[in-house]
């Protein structure tokens, strides 16, 4: 029989500590390797932690609501069960219920092939869900696995889930509704307020003819779906590969402000700003933009927006960005003014592709034809960027869009 402590996984880069929000099993229970044990939240994202050896949970070193430092112990998992003796008739009978009441519970769960965490089969158990409709649930999870959000949608749909009333303050004229914030727009919230305090925002503008480009991309679009056997091929990897263009020309753009010193970085790291579906915010990294072709970064752009709004992406895909861009043109939106992504000091918002009445100057004199306009707008940091490299910078990306490449293909 042998004492085990359960270490707190490496989470990302720059992830050294996270906290706890739900233990998923109690003291006394019986794990298995890969079983979820606890649900922990980063400031980048909420995930849950597998137990890295089979035994029973006999302690918590870390209680809900508390900081668990990366690589330090979590818990105490008692192993070798097969291997306990009874040496003395003065035996605790609660530790001897202990050691029996999870072998039953495991035989139970093992009725199932499909592998269900704590958490998941408790929200079951409390809404009179049954194995055999938990087995009709189909799951977004790791090879099919039912996670709590699927559970949650699927009552959502049944029953009307009561919850706890919110606070309403009365008027004559009706009711306003007080709801607090959940975490991730207290989150959000605070680091908002936090950049605007730290960096001197500064924005600018350019419109950016994107007839060229909306021809390509039509013309190419059914190839990359039938090419890929995937999601559309959309504007915003192209933003990234004009972005990451004008980086390689205006490097100044792509550093970090560190007290009074300046840090270029090496590598390109776009950050795509994704809506999810509940309102809030996510921004997944596309680690060394500059080494992927245009195919590839359709393909990655796909790939992270799914998983994000499906909640699957892994905490290291949303470190280490140098440059954020926001596509608020797929809200209809003509501009804005996007703040900064700290540390970072730029942030690329890129508005609607609209037709526009544009003067066109041709060998026979000025003409008007309509075109396909979009507004981008470029928010940097003034106290390392000035106009002049936040404009040409700016420049920059619309040129490339302006005179993309219509010759190559996906």
């Amino acid at each position: 029989m042998a004492k085990i402590e359960i270490l707190m996984p490496h989470m990302g880069e720059s992830i050294i500590e996270c906290t706890v929000l739900k233990w998923l099993v109690n003291e006394g229970a019986y794990v298995k390797v890969d079983d979820m044990i606890l649900e922990v939240a980063t400031d980048k994202i909420d995930t849950e932690i597998g137990s890295s050896h089979e035994g029973i949970l006999i302690e918590t070193l870390v209680k809900e609501g508390e900081i668990a430092e990366i690589g330090k112990p979590i818990c105490v998992i008692e192993t070798a069960l097969d291997e306990i003796k009874i040496e003395s008739t003065e035996i605790d009978h609660k530790v001897l219920e202990i050691l029996e009441k999870p072998l039953i519970e495991v035989k139970e769960e093992n009725k199932s092939e499909r592998f269900y965490s704590p958490l998941v089969l408790n929200i079951a158990k409390t809404e009179n869900i049954s194995k055999a409709d938990l087995e009709k649930i189909s799951g977004t999870g790791q090879n099919g696995r039912l996670t709590k959000d699927d559970l949650l949608a699927h009552i959502s749909k049944k029953i009307e889930i009561k919850v706890e009333a919110p606070v309403t303050i009365r008027s004559q004229n009706g009711s306003d509704t007080i709801l607090e914030m959940d975490r991730m727009r207290k989150m959000i919230a605070e680091r908002m307020v936090e950049s605007k305090r730290t960096s001197a925002h500064v924005t600018s503008f350019i419109e950016t003819d994107m007839t060229r480009l909306v021809k390509w991309r039509d013309h190419q679009k059914e190839i990359f779906r039938s090419k890929y056997h995937t999601g559309g091929l959309t504007f915003t990897p192209l933003m990234v590969e004009a972005v990451v263009h004008a980086i390689k020309k205006y490097p100044g753009i792509n550093v970090q402000v560190h007290g009074d010193n300046i840090i270029y970085k090496k590598d390109i790291n776009i950050g795509v700003a994704v809506a999810l579906p509940n309102g809030n915010l996510i921004v997944p990294v596309i680690q060394k933009a500059d080494t992927f072709s245009t195919a590839d970064l359709a393909l990655k752009v796909n790939d992270l927006a799914t998983r994000a709004r499906n909640n699957k992406l892994k905490p290291e895909e949303l470190q280490g960005g140098t440059f954020t861009i926001s596509n608020i043109g797929s809200f209809g939106n003509i501009a804005g003014t996007p703040i900064i992504m700290q540390p970072q000091v730029a942030i690329m918002a890129f508005g609607v592709i609209r037709k526009m009445p544009a003067v066109l100057e041709t060998a026979d004199g000025d003409v008007i034809a309509i075109r396909q306009k979009m507004i981008i707008s470029h928010s940097y940091d003034h106290r390392v960027v000035d106009g002049s490299l936040g404009g040409l910078f700016l420049k920059e990306v619309s040129d490339y869009l302006e005179n993309f490449d219509i010759s190559k293909s996906v």
